[in-house]
């Protein structure tokens, strides 16, 4: 079975999808070219309870003013 058919088979099944899709209110966007380190802040568990987690929106901040590329990664409790 081809990866793509294995994802159309759950497709269906995706609650609230747009946490998926990024460009969320307040992300930082950064020009790649210009920042010396990437960085990402990895929470284990669902996109609602992470974006909600202080800690993680004032590590997120912090980083941010710096010349760091950071990205915010979550966990899904099921995923395919």
């Amino acid at each position: 079975m081809l990866l793509k058919d294995k994802i159309e088979k759950h497709l269906l099944e995706i609650q609230k999808p747009s946490r998926y899709i990024g460009g969320e209110v307040g992300s930082v966007i950064k020009d790649k070219s210009k920042v010396d380190v990437r960085f990402a802040f990895c929470f284990p568990d669902t996109y609602d309870i992470g974006m909600s987690h202080l800690g993680m929106k004032i590590l997120y901040s912090l980083t941010n003013e710096r010349e760091l590329l950071v990205r915010a990664l979550l966990c899904s409790r099921r995923g395919f």
